[in-house]
């Protein structure tokens, strides 16, 4: 039974920090902070060199990035 009990008080306590932490990203999102790491991938050079003409391929190849990244971004900018 105490097993149950602090088991109870323990759960409500986890409720209780993710209510604050939720709180917390959303006035920091409202206050205009970013989250996440930042982008190290030149998105225009990326679209420059597909608008060439250059293979999503060989534009992955020269970059050294994933082709499933060119994608992602061709994607994204339309």
């Amino acid at each position: 039974m105490v097993v149950t009990i602090l088991a109870a008080v323990a759960q409500a306590e986890r409720q209780r920090i993710l209510e604050r932490t939720n709180e917390g990203r959303i006035e920091a999102v409202n206050k205009g902070i970013k989250f996440g790491r930042k982008r190290s991938i030149n998105r225009k050079k990326v679209i420059e060199m597909i608008e060439k003409g250059i293979s999503p391929t060989k534009v992955a190849k020269q970059l050294k990035i994933a082709r499933s990244t060119i994608y992602k971004i061709l994607k994204e900018s339309r």
